[in-house]
């Protein structure tokens, strides 16, 4: 029995569960799409390609399978190429389908050819063209298991048009690479000689990142953080992982921190990294990351191994398997002097900003948000200031509920993440926390949110700035505001309107309880634009290439201005 290369596609996506896909199709994908019409695999009708991906993004998230995009060839095809950066940066596993120009016409500079498979090398986990047909099954069995297996990441298959409608009677596969790449990776290292090292500590301090998230290892690092007593941190990726409600959470560790996370680094004796990579917002010097800790990591990916951080004991291994062997050779032990320490820097280092009756602090806002809704809301943003004050402000207790671009720091993202999340989970609240820099960069797939119904919830923090650019600008660069203000914004109320979203705007705190009211009276999708102080800043505050030991406080920066105005 023969079938079309385009016919054999979508039987080999609905064989791997697909039942939705995003995607924005054009001439070298038509015979595909025509395919894809007579199945009964959902497809959404984006605005523009690179908000498919980042659909994709938040719906793999959400859910943990792999999300499929389709696009055309050319510019169809490069307009992926931000959103396959981004989720190869943060391990999203997804597949995107290309168009291509048919197979003679490759390499002619054909109409909307580009050498999608040269320019996605990078951003990939694994891509492929597709030449014959006969191909496509052993291909695709490639780029799933490649998706999926080990650290995940997306995959990307060029499909020509020829192919689409060629003939094959090869209609299994198997994959053609390396099985050691597709094995679910065993275990390695001394466990016993890993335990001994850790009960020996006795101020350990678990360092968990969005590999935790990831591997679904939530309850199991609870687990070892009470058995053994050790507070625990999280990276902005790892949010989630473990309840930032529990008396061991000491918060987000990194840049924009807490003062409580980012000093217990500096004292604690062994530091567990759990699906953490030592990156430079939280290692920013790394030859003296917790220096005074004897350093240990358990990562999927050993690439990940004293790439910036030297450790001194590694597991390589799913973190979810290795946790569970773990766990037995834990010690039961008491270590609450070090908690009780731990937690006088809760007490001694919170949270702070000003309040002020004549403006808007978004500080507050979301506090209140976090207040109305339990904490249970999906919660996406966009890149910037109100990035970091929803992840200080909005704590989460459960994984797969917090959505935002880390690796990459991809303005744009926030919306259609918060729309795959809602396709993901329809009847969760799901809310985008975004700025007028970056909402104005995915703003058509507004008409996304209200084609298919959707009841997103866009909370818009509005200072007429790019918030993050002013403040480095006015701390290092002598309030010298180069091109960060925007000397025209639209009516993002009447915007909102446009596409039948209703909209609210507020101005004074007196209207925030008000206005989180509307935003969330009804199941309905709505905007929020809340407009705050230009000036407000996200302390804590590590500069780029600095040091724990190094972090600036709320109240310093108050001491710093009260010092420098009596000068």
């Amino acid at each position: 029995m023969q079938k079309t290369g385009a016919q054999l596609l979508v039987e080999l996506l609905k064989s791997h569960g697909v039942d939705l896909c995003f995607g924005y199709p054009g001439g070298a994908i038509l015979p595909f799409y025509d395919e894809l019409y007579k199945s009964d695999i959902r497809h959404i009708l984006v605005r523009h390609e690179q908000g498919a991906v980042h659909m994709a993004e938040g719906y793999a998230r959400i859910t943990g399978k792999p999300a499929v995009v389709i696009v055309t060839s050319g510019p169809g095809a490069t307009n992926t190429i931000t959103g396959l950066c981004d989720a190869k940066m943060d391990s999203i596993p997804m597949l995107v389908i290309t168009g291509q120009v048919a197979t003679p016409a490759i390499g002619t500079d054909a109409f909307q050819e580009a050498d999608i498979f040269g320019i996605s090398i990078p951003v990939t986990k694994y891509n492929a063209l597709v030449k014959h047909a006969d191909e496509l099954a052993g291909i695709f069995e490639e780029a799933w298991a490649m998706a999926t297996t080990g650290r995940p990441g997306p995959v990307l298959i060029d499909f020509p048009k020829d192919v689409q409608t060629q003939k094959t009677s090869v209609l299994r596969g198997q994959p053609g690479i390396s099985s050691r790449f597709l094995q679910k990776p065993t275990v390695r290292g001394n466990i016993e000689e890993f335990a001994a090292a850790f009960n020996k500590a006795e101020r350990p301090l678990l360092y968990i990142g969005g590999g935790a998230v990831i591997a679904g290892a939530a309850e199991e690092i609870r687990r070892l953080a009470e058995k053994a007593g050790a507070p625990v941190v999280s990276t902005l990726m790892g949010l989630g992982a473990f309840p930032g409600t529990h008396y061991l959470s000491l918060g987000m560790l990194g840049m924009h921190g807490t003062a409580a996370a980012n000093k217990a680094i500096l004292e604690c004796d062994f530091l567990l990294a759990l699906g953490a990579r030592f990156d430079d917002r939280v290692a920013g010097q790394a030859q003296v990351f917790a220096r005074n800790a004897v350093r240990a990591q358990i990562d999927v990916d050993s690439s990940e191994f004293n790439k910036r951080v030297t450790v001194d004991h590694q597991i390589h291994g799913d973190l979810k398997e290795v946790l569970a062997i773990l766990l037995p050779y834990i010690e039961n032990k008491d270590r609450q002097s070090w908690v009780q320490f731990t937690d006088q820097l809760k007490e001694n280092h919170p949270l702070q900003y000003s309040t002020d009756p004549q403006v808007i602090k978004p500080q507050t806002v979301l506090q209140r948000m976090y207040e109305l809704t339990g904490g249970e809301a999906i919660v996406s943003t966009d890149v910037g200031q109100h990035q970091m004050w929803a992840a200080q402000y909005y704590l989460m207790n459960r994984p797969n509920r917090w959505l935002t671009s880390g690796g990459l720091g991809t303005m744009g993202y926030g919306l259609p993440a918060a729309i795959g999340a809602k396709f993901a989970r329809p009847s969760d609240t799901v809310i985008c926390v975004t700025g007028d820099g970056s909402y104005q960069m995915c703003i058509q797939e507004l008409a996304t949110i209200r084609q298919y119904h959707l009841g997103v919830k866009i909370l818009l923090l509005n200072n007429n700035f790019l918030g993050m650019v002013r403040q480095w600008q006015e701390l290092f660069y002598e309030e010298r505001f180069s091109e960060s203000e925007w000397q025209y914004n639209p009516d993002f109320v009447k915007l909102a309107e446009a596409y039948s979203i209703p909209g609210m705007r507020i101005t004074e705190p007196g209207e925030i309880d008000a206005g989180l009211e509307f935003l969330f009276r009804d199941q309905e999708p709505g905007l929020l634009e809340v407009v705050i102080p230009a000036e407000e800043k996200v302390f804590p505050m590590i500069a780029a290439g600095k040091d724990q030991k190094d972090i600036v406080e709320y109240r310093d920066y108050l001491k710093a201005i009260a010092a420098s105005t009596m000068r």
